[in-house]
């Protein structure tokens, strides 16, 4: 939804001279939003950005989100200096979570300005669980970089409980790599357009008992074809016939490698379906991936990952070279 003007800013107690709020003004704002998520990640020491077909991507899939009332602009003197936005999503074990995010430069930083967002946020998201069922378990969420201080302190303070880490971890290429053979009768294919709909559907299921899973819905699957980095010829996908069985969806940001002068391929997504765990096909996939980035004269391999993953995730990506860097932090307050 696209306002026709910028919409009204949600209710925040924020006395601080200077510092303003508005609401969402349409794309015309993606540039800013773009310059500010960018810069949050620049204090933040994270070397990774977004474009504004990221920011496009995004916003043309929306759901359970209405930019014309969920959203928050910080401006300091006129010039924004941070956005976020509320959201809601249903996990298939019935809990009910009410999301917020933050991004925001150094100049937003202060307590002053990001306590009265959060708080506007929290209204907000009390507002939106009213219209759902009572009797579902219902929470607020957000999350965190765990070095980001000057936002965790405040939801600490806030009652908010730490629920979940996810490691970001990096692989040099120069580091050798043993490809592992997949199980029998297992292969990996190209993957063709009149597969993509087969390998989205097995992801999907593959995910599905990981915690914080939510069902995913039609806008989801367009986003995942018109995403940016979308490259199935990249994509380590294996098969069983005609069953997808597992995948890395391996990507190149581009933008993101000339900006921090580097080469990076991710090896993320990482999935396998119930019934050919345990057989080899993730270390398999994962050090395809690698080998392949090698010979394509990437420095390094990137992904993120559950600390908590149930399938032993870490060690696997562990056992083959990769290494924390950064962890992020997951949030939850039960509603009262």
């Amino acid at each position: 939804m696209q306002p026709k003007t910028c919409s009204l800013p949600m209710e925040t107690n924020i006395n601080v001279p200077g510092v303003t709020t508005r609401g969402f003004c349409g794309t015309k704002d993606y540039p800013a939003m773009v310059d500010i998520y960018n810069g949050s990640n620049k204090a933040n020491d994270e070397e990774e950005i977004i474009t504004i077909q990221d920011m496009i991507n995004t916003y043309d899939h929306i759901q359970r989100s209405d930019v014309s009332s969920d959203m928050l602009f910080i401006e300091i003197n006129g010039k924004p200096v941070g956005y976020g936005r509320c959201m809601w999503d249903a996990e298939e074990n019935g809990d009910h979570l009410y999301t917020f995010f933050l991004n925001m430069k150094q100049e937003g930083r202060r307590d002053d300005i990001v306590r009265p967002v959060i708080e506007g946020f929290i209204k907000r998201l009390t507002e939106m669980a009213a219209q759902h069922a009572a009797d579902v378990p219902k929470y607020y969420q957000s999350w965190a970089l765990e070095s980001g201080t000057w936002y965790t302190h405040v939801l600490d303070e806030m009652g908010f409980e730490k629920v979940r880490y996810d490691m970001a971890m990096i692989r040099p290429c120069s580091q050798p790599v043993e490809v592992n053979p997949l199980p029998e009768g297992v292969e990996v294919r190209p993957v063709n357009p009149e597969d993509y709909r087969a390998v989205f559907d097995a992801e999907s299921e593959a995910f599905r008992d990981h915690w914080g899973y939510v069902a995913p819905t039609e806008k989801d699957y367009q986003a995942f074809l018109e995403r940016p980095t979308f490259n199935p010829a990249l994509w380590k996908v294996a098969w069983d016939g005609d069953q997808v069985v597992g995948m890395v969806r391996n990507f190149i940001h581009k933008e993101e490698n000339e900006k921090f002068n580097r080469k990076r391929g991710y090896t993320e997504n990482i999935s396998v379906r119930r019934p050919w765990r345990r057989k080899g096909v993730a270390r398999s996939l994962l050090t395809q991936s690698i080998k392949m980035f090698q010979e394509m004269g990437m420095e390094e391999t990137a992904l993120g990952v559950d600390t908590e993953n149930p399938n032993g995730a870490k060690g696997l990506y562990e056992s083959v070279g990769y290494q924390e860097t950064k962890r992020h932090i997951t949030y939850r307050k039960k509603f009262n």
